[in-house]
């Protein structure tokens, strides 16, 4: 179900495009080259940023050939300076004609498939202008550090793009050029991974990783209920073989808020859901089994099996209708199902919902990312340093909440469109409206039911007729 949704050509085949720099994982300069208005395809100036550091890998030698048949494309290596750090990081800046500039984070990869037949999630910022002269501009500082704000969105951003600088000059050109532009527009909170050793008590203002997560979670005000955090993921990583670092570490970061109002209860610790597809549905899914080569976790090992034990009871279906899976919760018998119209364009999708009130009717926060469930993308503790945390790789997101948007606002999930019904919406009162990916109520794994594995085979043909083998 496509309604409402935006396609590659959609963000950048506007002709006033002068400039754009592409940061991936996985790139298609092709592809990417043909999105752009066809008249000054040939005119933007677009730089591709990547993470594929060795000289002779088979990727970066692609990545140079296609670059070479556009001579407006040039490319930069990140700076990746852990060993299984990846680029993992999916935006696109734009810089337009018309002294505007636009930020597009998304979660799909630069290639045709990405784009086309597996579920994804892009955030646009509003244009952004130029600076006003400075008798013009607002002065005050309150607003310059609050969560949520374009000013410390800006803030975090160009910080984060400093990371890339940090062994050789690769984004200065696009900073010096931000910094010229309004962010006050925005309203969402940055939440990036940079590689390295960080101290989580330093003086910035930006923290990485669950330490972003947890600082920017102290601003949101919390549903005074029964809650519950949806993870919905593409990969799930080596976590440990027990749920240490997942308990203590990681649900906690994303269990905070702020201090409720006074008189109301304090929010309890939100249940935790994982939102992981099953090999039947990638069988079912668009693709069949080759869409299943972008949705990653393992099981084999005797340490990744111990995970698995302790993450199956938090499992739930992607598709949500698994004839061996758990009988969907009734909510009191009055909820009906709410089709997302997604079950089969394979998850490479990450969003991360606390959902709040009777049948999960409310939105208490939502980020939408390329960070999937790993140590490498959200930040462990580095060697035992108390107050330390060691992040391996580039990821980027943004998390939003109703209370940027009007004080009293709620956020409610919509399906099948971006917009919410007029009966869904109390007068006098400001509603924002959510897409969500996937069916509600989510349906638990039901027994012997396991997650989706690439690297194991799948003798099970899928719906073309095709089986998965793994060497």
């Amino acid at each position: 179900m496509n309604k409402d949704t935006v396609t590659l050509k959609d963000i950048l085949g506007d002709p006033l495009i002068a400039e754009c720099w592409e940061f991936n994982y996985l790139h298609d300069i092709d592809f990417l080259m043909a999105a752009f208005d066809p008249d000054v395809r040939h005119l933007v100036k677009v730089h591709v940023v990547h993470g594929f550091w060795k000289r002779e890998d088979p990727s970066r030698l692609a990545l140079q050939e296609m670059a070479s048949r556009h001579p407006n494309v040039t490319l930069h290596n990140a700076f990746l300076p852990e060993m299984f750090g990846t680029h993992h990081s999916k935006m696109m800046i734009l810089i337009r004609h018309d002294d505007t500039a636009q930020i597009v984070i998304h979660t799909a990869n630069m290639i045709i498939r990405d784009w086309t037949n597996m579920t994804q999630a892009a955030w646009l910022s509003p244009r952004l202008p130029l600076i006003k002269p400075p008798q013009q501009q607002d002065n005050s500082q309150d607003a310059a550090a609050r969560i949520g704000s374009g000013a410390k969105f800006k803030i975090d951003f160009l910080n984060y793009l400093r990371a890339y600088d940090a062994r050789r000059t690769t984004c200065k050109p696009i900073i010096d050029q931000l910094a010229k532009y309004d962010f006050s527009a925005i309203r969402g909170s940055l939440i990036a991974s940079v590689p390295g050793r960080h101290k989580l008590n330093d003086a910035s203002p930006t923290k990485w990783g669950w330490a972003a997560m947890q600082q920017a979670l102290q601003a949101v005000p919390l549903t005074p209920s029964q809650s519950e955090v949806a993870i919905q993921i593409s990969s799930i990583a080596t976590l440990g073989p027990t749920d240490t670092w997942l308990k203590t570490t990681f649900f906690r970061a994303l269990s905070g808020g702020a201090a409720p109002h006074p008189g109301l209860p304090s929010s309890s610790r939100p249940d935790f859901k994982i939102v992981f597809p099953t090999p039947d549905e990638i069988r079912k899914s668009l693709d069949g089994y080759a869409s299943g080569g972008s949705i990653h976790t393992k099981t084999q090992s005797s340490q990744q099996a111990k995970q698995l034990q302790y993450l199956r009871p938090l499992f739930c279906h992607w598709a949500n209708d698994s004839a061996d899976g758990a009988e969907l919760p009734d909510n009191d018998g009055n909820a009906p199902v709410r089709e997302a119209g997604r079950k089969r364009a394979a998850p490479h999708i990450k969003t991360y919902i606390r959902y709040g009130g009777k049948s999960a009717q409310t939105i208490d926060w939502a980020l939408v990312t390329s960070a999937n469930l790993s140590k490498q993308a959200w930040g462990e503790a580095a060697g035992g340093a108390a107050g330390e945390m060691r992040v391996s790789s580039y990821e980027l997101g943004v998390l939003v909440w109703p209370g940027l948007y009007a004080e009293d606002a709620t956020m409610r999930g919509t399906f099948l469109t971006d917009s919410l019904a007029p009966g869904e919406v109390e007068e006098g009162k400001a509603a924002v409206a959510l897409r969500i990916p996937y069916n509600l109520p989510l349906q638990r794994y039901g027994k012997g039911e396991v997650p989706w594995v690439a690297t194991a085979s799948h003798a099970e043909p899928d719906w073309m007729g095709q089986v998965w083998e793994h060497g």
